[in-house]
């Protein structure tokens, strides 16, 4: 059990030690007494001292406890006294300033202690590092003080202030506790760093004293300026990620140039610069200069303006010739001499001319106004592309116009060979220059800028754009159509009566005329069939009249026709001929006549009926049809009667 007690009590004294918030120390000065201390062993005499600290009390009695604490010093000689180590008190509440003090002597020897003296006394101590004498009636001198712990403050003892320097604050403490802050921080816990001297307190902050942090979307050394759109490059902005294009720049990243002549003036030479829009400029050259940026100076003298030998000096924009002994000109083209001077080398021919002065004609491989120049090795262009021919005597050399060469010029520099086309674009070679064919959502003459289809096709309604490789397509709303979402969707109206009528009347009226034009083809197909029937009844009358003449006409075949006509009499019986058909014998011959004075009534009252009856448009649905009887099966007949 006291192995076990035993670290619970140290652990116990400990913890009061570390709570405790000050000490009252007291030290004895001088003890001395009217007798003998240690009468039993005075060469050998020792004490101690016991002090107790009690609440003030109107009365002190000796076996009271000690509320705030007692105390005991070591066993001391008598001569060691004065500089024994003082008597502590700790304490863990706030000092109360006035308390009761009893402080005893005592003497131990042969393991006997003796009570020499005791002083009771009330004290009233404030806190502070100096030692406060005290004396009474007896022979006992001492001094005490009180003491606040580390980290406790003021005159109880009672404000906890530990400085620190960390991240929980940054002080120092005075001698009343109080708090003051190191330079650079401040508040209560002076855990918040003072930033640089205008530094924004809404887009800034900062960690350490005399920084300035600026918060996402701002900067500048006083977190005072937005930040721009990540690749702006010559663009401002007033609230954080904008990319507001300065003047003379475009683009979506301001990275377009668009005033590239005033910017970086790159013709030269005097050139007139015009820009031409997206980092692009055209240069209108000076005469006497050519070039993209009219760097290269035309040699006025390489076209060899001067004549009869005469030597060019170019100029700026000009030449000079200095012609030789007997001509003179702007080109060394008029001759002071004639052909009795012998003007004409390698074996040319002398002419005068009627104006005056002389010409040349030159024999084969000579050419100049004097035959003096030999045929040089440029008379055959070699050059090609336009490239101008230089005979240096030793060697031929082409002058390549831009965009060209190799040594007769008749290799087009491949201006895609940098690849300068970005973005997957296919460089187009041409000559001096080259184009882009940008793929879908880029542009600009290397395809360097994103262009976003969508931007310049917007979609109303809340439509969705997407960019396809045919182009921006917008995904409508629900309810919405058309190519932008512009049309809404059709609202849900009630029939109008009259829409109907409308439409009804023109249904009835279509139905009327449809059948209109029925009738009327009906009645035209019957005017058809009627003509043709007329037509049959015409050439049937005329066959019958045709045949009437040899029946009964009076021919030598009358005995053929009777017999026909017999073959159309009934069977025999007891007949008798009427008076009619003997006046009709009497007649003889004129039966043929009569037959044709029929035929020709019958087809006149038929015509006369079919007149009546063109326009009978029911004339079918009748219940009675006509019957047409040819007048071949109606010859007259002579039925005998019954006497």
């Amino acid at each position: 059990m006291a192995r076990f007690f035993l670290p619970c009590l140290l652990l116990c004294v400990s913890a009061r030690a570390a709570l405790s918030s000050g000490v009252f120390e007291l030290k004895i000065d001088s003890f001395s007494s009217a007798r003998p201390l240690c009468p039993l062993q005075p060469r050998e005499c020792r004490l101690f001292f016991r002090l107790c600290l009690k609440h003030v009390q109107h009365a002190s009695y000796p076996g009271t406890p000690c509320t705030y604490g007692n105390a005991s010093t070591e066993l001391v000689g008598v001569d060691s006294i004065p500089g024994s180590a003082p008597v502590r008190v700790p304490f863990v509440y706030k000092w109360p300033g006035s308390v009761a003090l009893i402080l005893e002597a005592w003497s131990a020897e042969e393991s006997a202690e003796t009570l020499l003296s005791r002083t009771a006394t009330r004290r009233t101590v404030s806190v502070g590092p100096e030692w406060s004498h005290a004396e009474n009636q007896t022979e006992l001198l001492y001094s005490y003080r009180v003491a606040c712990d580390r980290f406790y403050h003021g005159e109880t003892c009672s404000t906890f202030c530990r400085p620190r320097n960390d991240t929980h604050g940054h002080f120092v403490c005075d001698e009343e506790g109080r708090r003051h802050c190191m330079e650079g921080w401040r508040g209560e816990y002076c855990s918040q760093s003072i930033c640089a001297a205008g530094c924004s307190e809404e887009h800034g902050f900062c960690e350490s004293p005399g920084q300035c942090e600026c918060r996402p979307g701002w900067r500048g050394k006083l977190c005072d300026r937005c930040a721009l759109h990540p690749g702006c490059v010559h663009g401002t902005c007033q609230e954080p990620w904008q990319c507001t294009c300065k003047e003379g720049w475009g683009g979506q990243l301001c990275n377009q140039d668009l005033n590239y002549c005033t910017n970086h003036k790159p013709c030269k030479n005097g050139a007139s610069c015009t820009n031409t829009g997206k980092g692009s400029y055209t240069c209108a050259c000076r005469p006497g200069y050519q070039g993209k940026d009219c760097e290269t100076e035309t040699n006025e003298c390489d076209s060899n303006p001067c004549r009869n030998g005469g030597s060019c000096k170019d100029l700026e924009n000009d030449y000079s010739c200095a012609c030789p002994q007997g001509f003179y000109g702007t080109n060394c083209e008029v001759s002071a001499m004639t052909c009795a001077d012998g003007p004409c080398f390698n074996g040319g021919t002398c002419v005068e001319e009627a104006t005056g002065g002389y010409s040349c004609r030159c024999p084969a491989g000579y050419t100049g106004s004097n035959c003096e120049k030999r045929l040089g090795r440029c008379s055959s262009n070699p050059c090609a592309n336009g490239a101008q021919c230089l005979d240096l005597m030793n060697r031929v050399t082409c002058r390549c116009p831009l965009g060209f060469t190799g040594s007769r010029c008749e290799t087009n520099i491949d201006d895609c060979a940098s690849r300068p086309c970005l973005n997957a674009g296919t460089c187009v070679d041409g000559v001096n220059n080259f184009t882009c064919r940008c793929p879908l959502g880029f542009t600009s003459n290397d395809c360097s800028e994103h262009s976003n289809p969508c931007d310049r096709f917007p979609c109303r309604n809340g439509g969705a754009c997407y960019a396809h490789f045919t182009g921006p397509i917008c995904k409508c709303s629900a309810g919405f159509m058309g190519n932008h979402c512009e049309y809404p969707p059709p609202e849900n109206e009630d029939v109008s009566p009259a829409l109907v009528a409308a439409i009804t009347l023109g249904l009835i009226t279509l139905s009327m005329l449809a059948c209109a034009a029925v009738r009327v083809l009906r009645q035209l197909r019957r005017s058809r069939e009627r003509a043709a029937v007329s037509t049959s009844v015409k050439n049937d009358l005329e066959a019958v009249n045709n045949r009437g003449a040899v029946i009964g006409g009076g021919t030598p075949n009358n005995g053929s026709g009777l017999k026909e006509k017999e073959s159309f009499l009934l069977p025999g019986g007891h007949l008798k001929m009427s008076n009619k058909d003997a006046a009709l014998a009497e007649k003889g011959g004129d039966v043929s006549v009569f037959k044709r004075n029929l035929a020709d009534c019958n087809l006149a009252k038929e015509e006369q009926r079919l007149e009546r009856s063109k326009f009978d448009l029911f004339a079918k649905d009748s219940l009675y049809h006509r019957v047409f009887f040819i007048p071949e099966q109606m010859e007259q007949r002579v039925f005998a009667t019954e006497v």
